[in-house]
């Protein structure tokens, strides 16, 4: 009431009613939160008291208008005086009491009355005497500043509301406030149901209110949008919802889950609308405050403004990654994790239930299934009601039954998403390299099908029909970087062998004198570098891995170093040409070359003079060669250091081999085995070991350390080989050595490796040129005139087809309904998840059947791609048979008493999520049809471009989404004209704009590393990448 006059428009009570009526009240009024009271002048207040004491109404002591006069520090602003003591300034009256004072005395001109609210402050209720007082302005207007009195218990809705009607904020407009503290530093006020209390607002501080821009972006952000060109920035005018996702770093599995929720129009449409903003739950426990909500909402209106071509996600990204651990960094995911993280976050963010009952779940006992469903939704909706819920959630039934007492349980679950398993063949199949024992034939790429489950001689046992080589005369070894990751037993599973790995079987010679022992020998070929390795702190000289590696089987008393070097020289006959008599070097320069050998002081650390001594006590060892293990076990010296070498030229040729790399069926290679700037190229290698007559000159004592970088784990390799020296009789002088030399030159030196292919220090066993401590590993060093000039690098890079190669492979198809039926079989329970019957009182490996009961309005289908099992892992590329229209889920239902009340269950296709490559890495994009147009768009990261509906099925399909055809909103906008295949203009974006993004090369380590592979983008994440290719020419 705000008279200001006393009121005449009823006579007062009498002066004693007027005193017990105002005593009472103010005896019996208690405080509560929210009341008002009012501030009244204390003189005034006395005088009245005095006046109904004495009775008369004619009294002197008549106090006449309310006036507070005396509360202000002016009557301008009328704003209270400081500090200001209750009971000695002032008096508090409640607010019935104040109303009656008012109508009977009426109040000065022009003086507000002064109501106050009572604040609930901790322990304590207050009537708030002094307000907040806020100064308000517009982000797009700060000089434009008003002052603002709000109580303690106002809630910031009430701010905005102010604010709105004091800028004439436009009604409709999306508003958010900020708050800005003395210190400059700015938070938002996001939960508008909070009072000011609670968001610690106090005097002097200031309120500041944005409007979302049309572009859907917010003025404070100044997000980071591709653009064409700076002109136009502002002119540009797209179809909303047609807009691409930044990637920030291995981030397209989320733009392609984002794109497919974008595109999914109840959701999209509830988003627009603002609609989330009433609804979001800043107090849910399980939530992530209304920050994943917001940060969707802030996604979603920039894609649908129409106003950009790309938008970077990159807050998005961030509230994720701070909700959810697992998405922190720049790391490859899965884009169906992501999207169950993101549906449930909505959901809690989002859920219209703010506090939530507990529930005691009922089992069926017996009840028909349609009231024990009935029972288990209004539960689950009695907790979870949003517009998730509302959307995506479905009800599946659950059929338990106990193997023993054959006790049967029903429960009725809630589904956000169906996870369909796809059949999975028991066969595999397997591309590997055959190395023949005939030095002179080139590896055959042969297609063999072995068992899923199978070992490797299963391998051997399948490539044998083909070669007609006893599987007990093979071996089989994993090629990478010319040298061996792995060399594998007959009874290791084949699930170790990736379909991306170089695989290589060997053939191995029978030797005739049995009685003696046998070693199976690792080669590498090995160039050494025209410069010194001062590095390592020797004189010796650096060395490059190149060519393919090589298996053979030999007798142990076969491994002098002539006769090595004459079985090497025959089993590289096909590339290696021996020297003609006229080819021989002069004999100053054979001097001179060995001068420079004798000139190193040390090879890997040991003299000359030492070696001397070391061969004069040869001694045989001990040590049992294990050609029994044939794994790799020795590791790189971490001593060596890697000194920068000249890259090799490498003839590189193409083959279809997946992500395998071989040259020829000999060794020889010539990347480094870390170098990261030389091309990779493995070689495949024939293990035959053919006895060798006559003996070359003896490799040098001296050979050169080869810098290496271990950059794959190897678990076999636990033991050092030891480097071998030349081993001439114990009594045989140096100088013979000389003469030796200048009679005859070798190609190559033979060096004992460990398994990187690595010198180590040591010398071979009783004047042998390999260790038999461990699985022995030997290099032959070519200098790089030698390797120029014997050594042809196209020859051994050759390779031919076994006709497999030529039978086309069958892609294997399924129907979508094969795996919905396949979701809905009986399967029993795992040993590590049991099921506790409590009828037996013990956990039972029961059978298990879901059965579809309802279905919400969008079905999401995850195609279980990646089968993960005791043997295998791998991904399913089997193309599943999805229809775009009418896919009809009643036979899927198992209620099958459907009412006309009851919505239909044709459902069509309205997006797909795609993952292209294997299971360490790959790439996600999507299609996605436009709800306001009806085209489908194929959505690339920021890369936008029409799609064809003939182009979506393919075997990269990763999740479904499908909308029930009585919800589908009919287009409101005509299709586009130009077609697919010519269209050009709704290319977006292009490489520039990730760089526009400020996605520098330094910004991100995992960038992904895009590369077009049959005709399809994937994206390597560089941690990811294993391997490098390099192929046979044809």
């Amino acid at each position: 009431m705000t008279a200001n006059s006393r009121c005449s428009a009823a006579e007062p009570p009498g002066l004693e009613t007027q005193r017990r009526e105002i005593e009472s009240l103010l005896r019996e009024c208690e405080l509560r939160a929210g009341d008002s009271w009012y501030v009244v002048d204390r003189r005034w207040f006395e005088q009245w008291k005095e006046f109904v004491e004495t009775g008369d109404q004619n009294s002197s002591s008549f106090p006449g208008q309310i006036d507070n006069t005396e509360l202000f520090e002016d009557l301008d602003s009328y704003h209270l005086k400081e500090r200001l003591v209750e009971n000695e300034d002032f008096v508090l009256v409640p607010a019935e009491a104040w109303h009656k004072l008012l109508a009977w005395y009426g109040m000065v001109d022009d003086q507000p009355p002064l109501e106050r609210k009572v604040v609930d402050l901790p322990s304590t209720l207050k009537v708030e005497v002094y307000p907040v007082e806020i100064f308000l302005c517009l982000h797009s207007n700060m000089e434009n500043v008003i002052t603002a009195q709000f109580s303690r218990a106002d809630n910031i809705h009430s701010i905005q509301r102010a604010m709105c009607q004091a800028f004439s904020v436009p009604p409709g407009s999306e508003c958010r406030l900020w708050m800005k503290s003395s210190d400059s530093s700015c938070e938002r006020l996001r939960n508008v149901h909070m009072s000011v209390l609670d968001a610690c607002l106090s005097s002097g501080m200031t309120v500041i209110m944005e409007t979302r821009n049309a572009d859907g972006t917010w003025p404070s952000s100044r997000p980071q949008i591709m653009r064409n060109s700076v002109e136009d920035q502002d002119s540009y005018r797209g179809q909303a919802g047609v807009c691409g996702l930044t990637n920030l770093g291995n981030t397209c599995f989320m733009n392609s889950a984002l794109q497919c929720l974008s595109n999914t129009p109840p959701l999209t449409e509830y988003f627009l609308r603002t609609s989330y903003l009433e609804e979001l739950n800043f107090t849910n426990p399980l939530g992530m405050k209304g920050e994943i909500a917001e940060a969707y909402a802030d996604v979603i209106k920039q894609m649908w403004s129409g106003r950009h071509y790309s938008v970077v996600p990159r807050v998005f990204k961030t509230k994720v990654g701070h909700f959810a651990s697992q998405f922190l960094g720049y790391q490859q995911h899965d884009s169906q994790e992501l999207l169950s993280f993101l549906l449930d976050g909505l959901h809690e963010d989002l859920n219209r239930v703010k506090n939530k009952e507990y529930i005691e779940l009922r089992d069926a006992n017996g009840r028909p299934d349609q009231e024990v469903a009935e029972e288990a939704w209004r539960n689950h909706r009695r907790r979870n009601d949003s517009v998730i819920v509302d959307t995506f959630h479905g009800l599946f039934k659950s059929t338990l039954v106990c193997p023993e007492c054959h006790k049967v349980s029903v429960t009725f679950d809630p589904f956000c998403y169906l996870s369909v398993p796809l059949p999975v063949s028991k066969e595999r199949v397997m591309e590997v390299f055959f190395v023949s024992l005939d030095p002179y034939a080139k590896p055959v790429q042969h297609r063999v099908v072995v068992p899923k489950a199978g070992k490797v001689s299963d391998l051997c046992t399948a490539l044998s029909e083909m070669t007609n080589v006893p599987p007990t005369r093979m071996v089989v070894a994993d090629v990478f970087n010319h040298r061996f990751y792995k060399i594998y037993n007959t009874e290791e599973s084949l699930s170790c062998i990736l379909d991306r790995d170089d695989i290589f079987v060997y053939e191995l010679s029978v030797l005739e004198e049995q009685q003696e022992e046998q070693v199976l020998l690792a080669l590498y070929l090995r160039e050494r570098s025209h410069y010194r390795d001062y590095g390592s702190g020797s004189s010796s000289y650096g060395t490059t891995l190149f060519g393919h590696p090589l298996l053979l089987n030999v007798m142990r008393s076969s491994c002098s170093r002539e006769a090595l070097y004459n079985l090497f020289l025959q089993r590289l006959a096909r590339y290696v040409r021996p020297p003609d008599p006229s080819e021989e070097l002069e004999e100053e320069e054979e001097e001179e070359d060995e001068e420079e050998e004798l000139d190193k002081t040390q090879t890997n650390g040991i003299s000359d003079d030492e070696e001397q001594e070391d061969v004069e006590n040869p001694g045989p060892s001990q040590t049992e060669p294990c050609c029994s293990d044939p794994s790799p076990s020795s590791q790189s010296d971490g001593t060596v250091t890697t000194e920068p070498q000249p890259e090799v030229n490498h003839t590189e040729s193409s083959m279809d081999h997946g992500e395998t790399e071989t040259s020829n069926g000999s060794m020889n290679q010539t990347e480094p085995v870390c170098s990261a700037d030389t091309n990779s190229s493995n070689s495949t290698r024939d293990s035959g070991s053919i006895a060798g007559t006559g003996a070359g000159s003896e490799a040098p004592a001296e050979q050169p350390q080869q810098p290496c970088e271990t950059t794959e784990e190897e678990s076999e390799e636990g033991k050092q080989e030891e480097a071998c020296s030349p081993s001439p009789s114990a009594n045989e002088h140096p100088a013979k050595r000389r003469a030796c030399r200048k009679r005859r030159k070798s190609l190559f030196t033979i060096q004992a490796v460990n398994s990187n292919g690595t010198t180590e220090r040591g010398m071979g066993e009783g004047g042998s040129a390999v260790s038999f401590s461990s699985q022995p590993y030997v290099a032959i060093d070519w200098d790089p005139d030698m390797k120029k000039r014997f050594y042809n690098e196209n020859e051994a890079e050759k390779y031919v087809k076994h006709a497999s190669m030529e039978v086309p492979q069958q892609q294997t198809t399924v129907q979508l309904q094969e795996c919905i039926e396949l979701f809905t079989t009986v399967e029993t329970l795992e040993e590590e998840n049991p099921w506790y019957c409590p009828v037996c009182k013990k956990h039972q490996l029961a059978t298990k059947k879901l059965d579809l009961w309802s279905l919400p309005e969008v079905v999401i289908i995850h195609l279980k791609r990646f089968s993960y099992t005791k043997f295998t892992r791998e991904k399913l590329d089997s193309i599943v048979d999805f229809p775009l229209r009418d896919l009809d889920f009643s036979g899927c239902l198992l209620r099958k008493t459907v009412s006309s009340e009851e919505p239909p269950s044709r459902y069509d296709l309205i997006a797909v999520s795609n993952h292209y490559g294997g299971l360490r890495d790959g790439h996600y994009t999507s299609y996605a049809r436009n709800k306001d147009n009806g085209q489908w768009y194929y959505f690339d990261d920021s890369k936008v471009t029409f799609a064809r509906e003939d182009q979506i099925m393919t075997n990269a399909a990763y999740v479904l989404f499908y909308h029930r055809q009585d919800k589908i909103r009919i287009p409101t906008l005509p299709a586009p004209n130009a077609s697919p295949a010519s269209s050009t203009q709704s290319d977006v974006t292009s490489c520039k704009d990730d760089e526009a993004a400020g996605l520098g090369a330094s910004s991100y380590v995992a960038m992904e590393q895009k590369h077009h592979l049959a005709g399809e983008l994937f994206d390597f994440p560089v941690c990811a990448e294993r391997r490098t290719q390099a192929k046979f020419p044809l």
